[in-house]
């Protein structure tokens, strides 16, 4: 009986203060009254056929978003058309190259624009335009991406780069950390530790937080995150894509896109052929949606890449496509009629050095 008195009092005591208590006033003097509301989710578009394989528009701003897969399996081909989108949208795109396999006439062909900067004898010399480019002669460790995404932000912040900012990271995984050079050599704890400290605790949370409705700008991440594949842990398992630079990067992304097979490209080459020549002119591949915090839409299906972005691996698509560059095709190929060939899908496994992971 006393314990339900003391029970019973406790309780009216608490009502008492709750009711004299202004939580208005409470979050007011913590500082804990500010803008709490997120702008409405947009999207840097990309083709049409991505986004009818996939259900999603595109890439989402504001957010960490990763493109994975082996090589040559349509990460490049979706990170330019969202480069060419973003530049479109006047978002700046920024390049962050540490792979080292950039093609500026590729991104051109694909609809960035790029100006063409020459010598006096008509030679191009360098290029140059609505974009910022960076690549190993600039940063050299994970350190100094980190670092430099943040100094660009700072720089925003502080009203010298009036710009959306849209960064296009080419790719996790092909860079060390600032201890792996210093004792030369090249250590995956040590790598994963650094994407973790530099991006996981700062830079991830620097663009996400730019998705709030009181932030003057819309910051975004796109990174292309190389890959290996686990072997099966038991012998009715299966293997496992895994990401190169430790995991820090997928448990902060909101949306993930994996091209290819887990253990193989998983692609097969569309070629126009006469005689002994050919052009190699499109690739099927595999997409999947493998993460997607934004809207929850999950989708997989097969895409056709090619050297201006992707087409629907659909009779019509291809047809359309092959009508509007045979002429090209045919003056390679020597003139002429040719004909086109579709190979079987390509299952190699891919095997890698554990050193190299």
């Amino acid at each position: 009986m006393a314990k339900k008195i003391k029970k019973s009092l406790s309780a009216a005591v608490s009502a008492e203060i709750k009711s004299k208590f202004d939580l208005n006033k409470f979050k007011n003097a913590k500082g804990l009254d500010k803008n709490v509301k997120f702008k409405e989710q947009q999207w840097i578009p990309l083709s049409p056929a991505f986004t009818e394989v996939s259900g999603v528009p595109g890439i989402p701003m504001g957010h960490i978003s990763l493109l994975r897969g082996h090589s040559d399996t349509g990460k490049t081909t979706a990170l330019l058309e969202a480069a060419v989108s973003a530049q479109k949208m006047g978002i700046l795109p920024v390049f962050i190259i540490t792979e080292m396999k950039w093609n500026w006439e590729h991104a051109s062909q694909m609809g960035l624009q790029v100006n063409l900067i020459k010598d006096e004898e008509g030679e191009v010399v360098d290029y140059d335009g609505n974009f910022i480019y960076v690549d190993r002669e600039t940063v050299h460790t994970i350190e100094d991406v980190a670092a430099f995404i943040m100094d660009l932000q700072n720089e925003q912040k502080n009203g010298n780069l009036p710009y959306d900012l849209a960064f296009f990271w080419d790719s996790i995984g092909s860079i060390p950390c600032a201890m792996s050079v210093e004792k030369l050599k090249n250590n995956n704890e040590w790598n994963a530790g650094a994407m973790s400290t530099q991006f996981g605790n700062t830079v991830n949370q620097s663009i996400v937080m730019s998705r709030k409705e009181s932030a003057p700008y819309t910051n975004t991440l796109i990174a292309i995150n190389k890959v290996w594949t686990a072997k099966a842990e038991s012998p009715m398992g299966q293997p496992k894509m895994m990401n190169k630079g430790g995991m820090a990067m997928w448990y902060d992304a909101t949306f993930v896109v994996t091209f290819g097979n887990v253990s193989n490209a998983g692609t097969s080459k569309i070629k126009a052929i006469k005689g002994g020549k050919q052009v190699e002119w499109g690739k099927r591949t595999n997409l999947q949606i493998d993460k997607n915090h934004v809207n929850g839409i999950a989708a997989r299906g097969k895409i056709v890449m090619t050297s201006h972005g992707f087409i629907e691996d659909t009779d019509k698509d291809k047809n359309a496509y092959k009508k509007a560059h045979a002429d090209e095709w045919s003056r390679i190929l020597g003139g002429g009629t040719f004909k086109i060939v579709e190979d079987d899908e390509d299952v190699t496994p891919v095997l890698y050095d554990t050193a190299d992971l």
